[in-house]
């Protein structure tokens, strides 16, 4: 009798402690902060360009480096902004076989999976200079161009601006800036937003905030006053994660926040830059500590629910 007591006893401890660790599993992901790795304009290549001061043979050094900083902290997730490769085209230079380009993007996302936490991608227009966007899925660990995914207490949207004037996918374009939000990712976005009411941060590589733009020739992005008015629209959108201008600058529109991070590559001997960034649904904060050229802000958003 004793015996089974004891086994009894031992059962219900197990079974206690087991409710408790899946209890405190599901505080975490609604309450627990966040830490979100962030980088953008790797430019990875193997030729460099005195013409624009860019340096980016040096990018295995930067990413492994940015890796490190990802892991020792460490990162739950990281998200690369765009601009991964840097695509044959450098001014002044020789631009050899495109054909390498894909070999470039292996060695760069070999580097880049040896991060301990999911990593994600957002594609850039350097990217499609000597790729089609189905090259670039093959050569990494992405799955789709576009696509959201939660974590924590968080909604995470992943927008693909790489498509020409009438929608079309951009690819092997040898030379592009501009990017496009068709209607077609437009709608998707909207029911995206509309099946969530966690605060959502949408990443994007061209800045949506930018109307005149020298290179693209008017916005960065083509529609993206219809993009900014449906996250306006969702009442769920805190934030846009942006790349694309290799600088550092922090707009806030109809409540919210446009960031823009500075370039992990070396242009005039830029420091390798990269964020990290607490998101905190307590506190209803974003807090991003950068590296090298990088900024640091912290800032508050307002919860969604009061925004609905």
């Amino acid at each position: 009798m004793k015996r089974g007591r004891v086994l009894l006893a031992l059962l219900l401890g197990v079974a206690l402690v087991a409710s408790l660790t899946l209890v405190g599993v599901g505080d975490d992901a609604n309450t627990g902060v966040l830490r979100v790795g962030i980088f953008t304009d790797l430019h990875a290549h193997d030729t460099d360009s005195p013409v624009e001061g860019k340096v980016m043979t040096v990018y295995p050094e930067r990413l492994g480096a940015c890796v490190d900083a990802m892991n020792d902290w460490p990162a739950d997730l990281v998200i690369q902004l765009g601009d991964f490769v840097n695509g044959a085209y450098v001014m002044g230079e020789d631009l050899g076989d495109s054909a390498r380009i894909v070999d470039i993007l292996d060695q760069a996302d070999a580097l880049y999976a040896k991060l301990d936490s999911p990593r994600y991608y957002v594609l850039g227009n350097h990217d499609m200079y000597d790729l089609s966007k189905e090259e670039f899925l093959a050569h990494t660990a992405a799955t789709e161009t576009f696509t959201s995914f939660d974590a924590g207490a968080y909604h995470f949207v992943i927008l693909d601006a790489q498509y020409d004037k009438n929608g079309e996918d951009l690819g092997h374009a040898f030379w592009v800036v501009q990017g496009n939000i068709p209607q077609s990712e437009l709608d998707w976005l909207a029911n995206d937003l509309a099946a969530t009411d966690k605060p959502t941060i949408v990443c994007v590589h061209q800045r949506l905030e930018v109307d005149k733009d020298l290179l693209s020739g008017g916005p960065q992005v083509l529609h993206n006053k219809e993009v900014q008015k449906v996250m306006e629209d969702s009442g769920v959108v805190i934030a846009v994660f942006e790349g694309h201008d290799h600088e550092n600058d922090h707009t806030v529109i109809n409540g919210i926040h446009y960031v823009e991070f500075d370039q992990l590559s070396d242009a005039h001997n830029s420091a390798p830059s990269w964020a990290l960034v607490t998101l905190d649904p307590q506190a209803h904060t974003i807090t991003i500590v950068g590296a090298g050229d990088q900024d640091d802000w912290e800032v508050s958003y307002e919860l969604p629910s009061a925004t609905r």
